[in-house]
């Protein structure tokens, strides 16, 4: 982050040493200074007990006392400073059972999980390096401080976070390191859902997910988590184009799913067993919708052989209404990156209307007149207004009707007009209600 972030570190740093507490930078941000990437925080550790740091600063949270850890709120930035730690036995493989304060930085860099991050620096700016981690940084590669199987045994979470790290910072998982990591695996069992699924975003979401993807599938990773996720199939994706071709998470993680083969009601489901959120569940489960409901529109039973340009204009655009303009970009941008997404929505006609859709299919989005009922020129009211038409289904049928030629191009989205058709809706209805009589 901003320079000013590093000096308020610095200055908790030599407020503490100045009291005669040994304090240090440690972690993420000695790591990510070394690699010249943008610091985002500043962890802090000292020899100081939180009430100490307490009656130091001014402004402090108790956030972790249980952990010995009290936040400093200073120039508008947080800092976490905690207290030299050890840590007994794990339990769950997830959380300590005792926390012990120490004397001895050593002590608590020794618990930390990867060289890379056990890392500490002073107020000077001397580096204190006791595992090897700007070797290992210079030789991108990814170690466990100490032996793998017990720093994963203590930590199973810590898994993920290897496979997330080699990813996202280019690096290779030592030998050693990697096969602790494969037999410990099963432990994952043990880890929350939601921990999982915010390691798991973090590589989706991240700047090389492909390899993280790849990582996955290679340490088999997913068969493990507590709920059996549907993404435990992840090998049956085959070879996936690039994910970081697309650029939002919904629709990174929407073609995963595509490519796994679930239906739109299995991707949601899977989402909800992975704690996602409400919000996040309806966007990616809307673009599988999108996807499905373009299949069914143009496969054999459902379309000619001879299918139109325009055919397939409404019945995007339809989608579009549908499931929202929002999911239709998205899927429009896997037809683009995965032709076998596309072949598994048009079927026999991939070729020629796939083709079309990959060319027009951005622009129909974009020209829409009107993409939900919100926008449309005339109300239910409006509608009610008119002789003949009632409350009920038939004025929900009639605003979709008007609300799809709005959108197709069929009608202008103008009051007068619209009305002319609801007008003629009504008695085209009229007439038939007639004939039966």
């Amino acid at each position: 982050m901003s320079e000013g972030l590093e000096q308020g570190a610095v200055r908790i740093v030599r407020r503490l040493t100045e009291a005669g507490y040994e304090a240090y930078m440690v972690g993420g941000c000695v790591r990510d200074k070394l690699l010249g990437r943008p610091v985002k925080d500043y962890d802090i550790a000292t020899s100081a007990r939180p009430e100490q740091v307490q009656d130091l600063f001014e402004r402090t949270v108790p956030t972790g006392l249980r952990h010995g850890t009290v936040t400093v709120l200073l120039g508008g930035a947080s800092y976490e400073v905690t207290t030299f730690r050890a840590e007994a036995e794990y339990e769950d493989y997830r959380r300590p059972t005792e926390v012990a304060y120490v004397d001895s930085l050593e002590e608590d860099l020794k618990r930390r999980d990867f060289t890379m991050n056990a890392m500490a620096i002073d107020a000077e700016g001397q580096l204190v390096d006791l595992f090897g981690g700007q070797r290992d940084l210079a030789k991108r590669q990814l170690r466990c401080v100490g032996k793998p199987e017990e720093r994963f045994g203590e930590d199973a979470l810590r898994m993920l976070r290897a496979l997330r790290f080699a990813a996202e910072y280019g690096l290779t998982m030592e030998a050693m390191t990697w096969h602790g990591l494969l037999r410990s695996i099963p432990l994952l069992k043990h880890i929350a859902m939601e921990r999982v699924r915010a390691e798991l975003a973090r590589m989706i979401e991240g700047s090389d997910p492909d390899e993280a993807l790849r990582l996955l599938i290679l340490s088999k990773a997913l068969r493990y988590t507590k709920e059996g996720l549907a993404l435990a199939a992840a090998d049956a994706i085959g070879d996936w184009r690039e994910l970081r071709r697309l650029e939002d998470a919904e629709a990174r993680w929407a073609y995963l799913y595509l490519r796994t083969g679930l239906s739109s009601a299995e991707t949601a489901d899977d989402l909800r067993r992975l704690t996602c959120s409400r919000a996040f569940i309806d966007a990616v489960s809307r673009i599988a919708a999108a996807h499905e409901a373009m299949r069914a529109a143009n496969q054999p039973d459902s379309a000619a052989e001879t299918a139109q340009p325009e055919e397939l204009r409404r019945s995007w655009l339809r989608a579009a209404l549908r499931f929202g303009r929002p999911a239709l970009r998205r899927l429009h941008g896997i037809y683009a990156l995965d032709a076998a997404c596309l072949a598994a929505a048009f079927g026999p006609h991939a070729g020629p209307l796939g083709a079309q859709l990959l060319q027009r299919g951005a622009a129909w989005l974009g020209e829409m007149p009107v993409t939900g009922m919100a926008e449309l020129a005339v109300t239910g009211e409006d509608l009610l207004a008119l002789p003949g038409m009632k409350p009920g289904p038939a004025l929900g049928r009639l605003l979709g009707e008007l609300l799809d030629k709005a959108a197709l191009g069929a009608a202008p989205n103008e009051r007068e007009p619209l009305l002319d058709e609801a007008r003629r809706f009504l008695a085209s209805m009229s007439n038939r209600e007639n004939e039966t009589t």
